[in-house]
């Protein structure tokens, strides 16, 4: 089976982060940027780093642009660049699209030319740092469709000890319990390191552990219900 290929364009900290996760997940990455500095301190991350202007369409050509499965323009406060970049990899037929976009008027100009998936990194964050402040027990979510979310949450401590069939999320709370992250004390060369570990999936008679983090479903209102009655 064939590796999946993507091409980043853009390597400050949010795009050389995509680069980086892509790569570790086995993926081919090419990393572009107009900076020579960044192309080295990536270099040894990824398969392919190159120092190119991505407004240059030959350049892009160069490099077989159009073959990747992917390409994000992650370009950071240049909406300019990030508009002509948009634009050549248009015109070259590249399968799939994803820009990095910083408000909504940005967003609508990009739709108009084409581009249909966006990323919005400073957005994201506000959101999850808003979130976590009303919610401290809250340590990351997925907000789904329909006003249903996929949250991470610190263990309530008055749920400790108590079973998964005493807690009974289901029925006492509509929410469904997706797994348990538990973190273990391990020697490690003398060392006592702490470690988690994911609780496939957890049975009736699970009992709930201090260090323990629930991964639940369910409706964004309920999940806050349930943080609420249990603190």
């Amino acid at each position: 089976m064939s590796k999946e290929r993507f091409a980043i364009i853009g390597a400050g900290h949010f795009g050389s982060a995509i680069a980086i996760a892509l790569s570790q997940r086995g993926a081919e990455v090419l990393v572009i940027d107009s900076d020579i500095n960044v192309i080295q301190d990536i270099s040894d991350d990824v398969a392919y780093a190159v120092c190119i202007d991505a407004i240059n369409k030959k350049a892009l050509i160069a490099e077989n642009i159009e073959d990747f499965d992917a390409v994000i323009i992650s370009i950071g406060n240049d909406f300019v660049a990030r508009l002509l970049c948009a634009a050549n990899l248009l015109d070259l037929n590249v399968k799939r699209i994803i820009c990095r976009t910083m408000d909504a008027n940005q967003q609508i100009i990009l739709e108009k030319m084409g581009i249909t998936e966006f990323l919005s990194p400073e957005n994201e964050i506000g959101t999850l740092f808003a979130e976590r402040l009303m919610n401290p027990t809250m340590i990351s979510y997925l907000q789904l469709p329909d006003e249903y979310k996929i949250a991470e949450i610190l263990t309530p401590l008055k749920l400790v000890g108590m079973t998964l069939a005493d807690i009974d999320f289901r029925d006492n709370h509509r929410l469904s319990l997706i797994t348990i992250r538990r973190a273990y004390e391990e020697i490690e060369s003398n060392k006592i390191n702490t470690k988690e570990h994911i609780i496939g999936v957890p049975e009736n008679s699970t009992v709930i552990q201090e260090n323990d983090c629930f991964v639940l479903f369910g409706k964004s209102q309920d999940i806050e219900n349930f943080i609420k009655i249990n603190q």
